[in-house]
Formats: C-alpha cells, structure tokens, sequence
C-alpha cells in the first residue's frame, strides 16, 4: 500500500504507545508499505513534534521515527496542486503528495477536514487497521 501519514497519526502514535494510532504505523512498517512525503510534510513532522506541548515526547523517539520514514518512504516531487478550499489549508499538502504519489490512502485523525472523491480513500487510523486486516 502507497500511503500519505497526516502529522496527528505520527503525535498521537508517540503520545500513546500501544494505541491504534501506533499500533496502525507498526503495521504500515512490518508489511513494508510505502510512507510518501515530501519537503513540506517532513518539515511539519519536525516542527510540530518539537513544540512546547510535547515536551513530554523524548525527540530522540520522534527524530528515529521520522528518519524511519525517509529511509523506507519515497520522497515524492509534487507535480499535483490541489486548488480547492479546505476546512484546514495546511491539509493541502498531504493531498497534493497523495495525489502526486499515488496514494492508496491517507492516513489521519481529522478525516472530515478532507474533501470526498479525491481518487484515494482517507482513514482514520482505526480503518487503516481494518483495511489492512488488523482490528
């Protein structure tokens, strides 16, 4: 499965060891599915893990899981924009990777921020699991 990873799936996936958020990106891991990503999307990562709010998350966890996904990911070059309003704009970029890449599915937290019809599903993490045959 080629998939795009919203930046909620990867905090609450370090917030809460063992949940379906992290127990979903095990997964993705163990059967070797591709993680897509580009510039914009790692640099998100990065930021957002390291705000104050999230002190509790060692950043040693957080940098391993984003270097995790670049080693076995594929850096997509975004030849798709995405043009239409949005709930959330800085959603626009894992759409635009998706759409470029290929995507199966996106996974995310925040499914109704995305629009339907968009040429691959988008699913909570709990559906990722069923999807890939892990509830």
């Amino acid at each position: 499965m080629r998939l795009v990873l919203d930046t909620n799936v990867l905090v609450s996936a370090l917030l809460s060891p063992g949940r379906t958020p992290d127990r979903a990106l095990a997964a993705v891991r163990e059967r070797g599915d591709v993680v897509l990503y580009d510039e914009r999307i790692i640099l998100e990562y990065r930021e957002v893990l390291s705000r104050e709010k999230f002190r509790s998350i060692d950043p040693a966890r957080t940098e391993a899981l984003v270097a995790r996904l670049i080693a076995r990911g594929e850096r997509v070059i975004v030849t798709k924009v995405y043009a239409e309003a949005m709930i959330d704009d800085g959603d626009r970029m894992f759409i635009e990777v998706a759409l470029s890449g290929r995507a199966d599915a996106l996974a995310t937290g925040n499914v109704r921020h995305y629009p339907t019809n968009l040429g691959f599903d988008v699913l909570p993490p709990a559906a990722l699991l069923a999807r890939i045959g892990l509830t």
